[in-house]
């Protein structure tokens, strides 16, 4: 047994509240990912509010003290010359970080190389990060806790800067093989992967940030897309408390045989299920409103309520310079949300509001 495996050879109980969790998740990401196939336009922005979030809460688990509606103005009004205060520069290194990973996630290997990569962009416009962004830390390091109060508590020591390499490329190749042989459950491998990383701390600042990050980017790059659309950094920040004892669980036999990371796993998939549930509570509300239109999609309805009965020639020449193939996709996404119904076939169907249907 290598010595990964030997911290996830869990009891019979952990076992089968793995199996419980993860039979949830994987039920939820089937019938997401169908959910996402549709293209809903409000999934937008679902992904807009869970993206302000997510660098909120990573930046300021770190000690920032932004809050999400500050983050949301820095970003609308986004001038990397005007990026004076730290807080500041952090944020916008997350943003950038995220989005190539959202932009990007199935070209992004898992290499020493990438992850080196995705450092030096996270701590780009970090002054005091020069020196050592996208390099392997040459003095040693502690996890520490930053509370609102401005304290800090030292959870655990980490990784000696003179084996950091030697143990990064160890978990690196063995990550990449257990994704590949498909021999132990993605969300598994994943978990260790990030307790791991943390252990090791790899780098000299930016390991929390880079950590959940590379949360989301595993995650997606094993098609768990419903994490685009819910902040696992809010969670993480709500629950920090209980995110240190999970991880400090393991460390206090690190390096030792007795090391398993059973609380960790748990508490990585307990917070997955509790996304999951966020998200179908969000989504419900989203729906409820009867959809989301753009400004677009708004006056061609207006225009069917106006004119009803209609037919897709004369909602054209209404709209001379709108394409008819666009035209026909915003009908049909009206359809869908049960905005619009349609009776007839081909050129002779004609389209009414619901809400005006005697």
């Amino acid at each position: 047994m290598d010595i990964f495996q030997s911290k996830i050879n869990f009891d019979f109980k952990t076992n089968q509240l793995i199996i419980k969790y993860i039979s949830f998740i994987d039920s939820f990401k089937g019938k997401w990912n169908i959910v996402e196939q549709r293209e809903n336009v409000y999934l937008k922005e679902l992904r807009k509010i869970a993206t302000i979030e997510s660098i909120g809460s990573s930046t300021r688990i770190e000690g920032a003290q932004l809050t999400n509606a500050e983050v949301k103005d820095l970003l609308d009004n986004l001038k990397i010359t005007n990026l004076k205060t730290r807080d500041e520069q952090e944020v916008v290194g997350y943003f950038e970080v995220l989005e190539l990973i959202y932009e990007s996630f199935q070209e992004i290997e898992l290499t020493q190389n990438y992850v080196q990569q995705l450092h030096q962009r996270l701590l780009k416009y970090s002054d005091k990060d020069n020196r050592h962004r996208g390099k392997y830390k040459n003095l040693p390091n502690k996890v520490v806790a930053n509370y609102p109060d401005g304290t800090q508590r030292v959870i655990y020591n980490t990784t000696e800067p003179h084996l950091v390499e030697i143990e990064m490329n160890n978990l690196l190749n063995w990550t990449n093989e257990q994704l590949k042989n498909e021999e132990i459950h993605p969300l598994i491998v994943i978990g260790l992967f990030i307790y791991e990383f943390l252990s090791i701390h790899p780098f000299q600042d930016g390991n929390g940030r880079l950590s959940r990050l590379a949360t989301t980017y595993l995650l997606l790059k094993q098609d768990y897309q419903f994490i685009s659309y819910v902040s696992f950094e809010n969670l993480i920040e709500q629950k920090k408390k209980k995110y240190y004892e999970a991880l400090m669980d393991g460390q206090k036999d690190r390096y030792s045989d007795n090391e398993k990371i059973n609380a960790w796993i748990l508490f990585f998939l307990q917070s997955l299920v509790a996304l999951i549930q966020r998200l179908e509570q969000k989504y419900e509300v989203f729906k409820s409103r009867g959809g989301y239109l753009n400004d677009r999609q708004k006056v061609i309805k207006k225009f069917i309520d106006d004119n009803q009965p209609i037919k897709l020639v004369d909602i054209s020449k209404g709209f001379p310079d709108i394409s008819t193939n666009t035209i026909k996709k915003d009908l049909q996404y009206l359809k869908t949300e049960k905005m619009i119904n349609s009776i007839g076939k081909n050129r002779g169907t004609i389209y009414i509001s619901i809400d005006k249907k005697k």
